[in-house]
């Protein structure tokens, strides 16, 4: 027997799925990797959310091995308190 399917679901609460869901900012900006530091802070910002979540490669458009350096400076900046 075939087994039936409903087209048109039920959300909770009747909303959609992603009506309450903010995009994340995707940062497009052209920089070298001398200048990918954990000094620069005002490039570090932009990887980073106001919570201080660093944006994963998904949204930040970067290649994994910019990602890796990116991760690091944040980290050092924070341990610095340069960041947050």
């Amino acid at each position: 027997m075939p087994r039936k399917t409903n087209t048109e679901r039920k959300e909770r609460n009747g909303r959609s799925r992603n009506e309450n869901r903010t995009p994340r900012p995707k940062p497009k900006i052209d920089f070298t990797v001398d200048t990918l530091d954990y000094r620069n802070s005002t490039l570090l910002k932009n990887f980073v959310t106001d919570q201080g979540r660093i944006l994963p490669r998904k949204y930040t458009n970067l290649p994994a091995h910019y990602q890796r350096r990116l991760t690091r400076a944040v980290k050092r900046a924070r341990a610095m308190l340069l960041a947050k």
